[in-house]
């Protein structure tokens, strides 16, 4: 049932150009005058009738300029969209009304919400819209411009709601907020869309344009993302420096260099290690070991 209440734009309502109305309009008057005239000031019932003509004339022209509409209604009834641009002429007893089709952005506010993890951020989104269905942008809802500003920021807000913040937070998750840009860009357009069809409204583009931890928690979040990155590094260092001890190792081995003893190979993989994974430079010291003396 609540189907047969929507409004949905009809094909684009039949106009005739207007400029030669705009010259019969013109005519008109210009003979209503004359009429004035000869009859010494007198008002006669043809002015009457051709100045009620010229006003019913004027009355169904319009200006329409280009990426622009104007909607038609007949004692209550949804007559069509004139999308021509130019002067129109259409019947006078319409009802008119002008809607832009042009793209227009909209720039949103920083928004604070929680992630999918409960940790609270800052988020805000640029939308690029336009008006695609004149019927639904003015009859379907009360102020369209603000239905899209309305729906845009319940979009926002589930959206962050829905995933988590980065990697850290969910590590087995395979869309972030900010790691996954294009996906998010591309879920929020989907959405956005979704929800103002109602309206008539198609999202050209949507992108988020702001995206931090709340300022409450910024500085833990970012001296735990730099731990993390320290402790990745390290990792990285350590795992290179046991292949260049293992390679030297073998070196020494299948060359015949020297012969080490256990304790000796585990001194030199100690020696090694240090100077590979440490932060600074190390300071070589000898050790004249007399063993090893001829």
């Amino acid at each position: 049932m609540e189907h047969q209440n929507e409004v949905s734009e009809k094909s684009l309502l039949f106009s005739m150009s207007g400029y030669g109305f705009l010259l019969i309009g013109l005519a008109l008057l210009a003979a209503v005058g004359y009429l004035f005239l000869q009859n010494g000031g007198e008002i006669s019932f043809s002015m009457i009738a051709l100045g009620i003509l010229a006003l019913l004339i004027f009355k169904g022209l319009s200006v329409i300029d280009p990426n622009e509409a104007v909607v038609t209604t007949f004692l209550g009834t949804y007559m069509g969209s004139m999308k021509k641009s130019g002067l129109r002429f259409i019947i006078p007893f319409y009802g008119k009304q002008k809607i832009s089709l042009r793209a227009r952005n909209l720039n949103g506010q920083i928004l604070k919400v929680n992630d999918k993890a409960g940790n609270p951020i800052e988020i805000a989104a640029v939308i690029v819209w336009q008006v695609d269905d004149t019927a639904k942008a003015v009859f379907a809802v009360d102020d369209y411009e603000r239905f899209v500003a309305i729906q845009s920021e319940a979009a926002v807000r589930n959206l962050a709601g829905s995933y988590a913040y980065d990697h850290s937070e969910d590590s087995s998750a395979d869309v972030t907020l900010r790691d996954s840009t294009g996906s998010i860009n591309e879920k929020l357009e989907q959405e956005l869309n979704e929800r103002l069809a109602r309206a008539g409204v198609n999202v050209l583009e949507a992108r988020i344009s702001h995206l931090a931890y709340a300022p409450e928690i910024a500085m833990a979040m970012l001296q735990r993302q730099q731990a993390t990155a320290v402790v990745a590094a390290r990792k990285q260092i350590v795992e290179g420096a046991v292949g260049m001890v293992e390679m030297a190792l073998q070196r020494l081995h299948d060359r015949k260099t020297v012969e080490l003893s256990n304790t000796e190979r585990a001194q030199l993989v100690s020696n090694l290690m240090v100077v590979l994974c440490a932060e600074k430079s190390v300071t070589p010291t000898v050790n004249m070991n007399s063993n090893h003396l001829q």
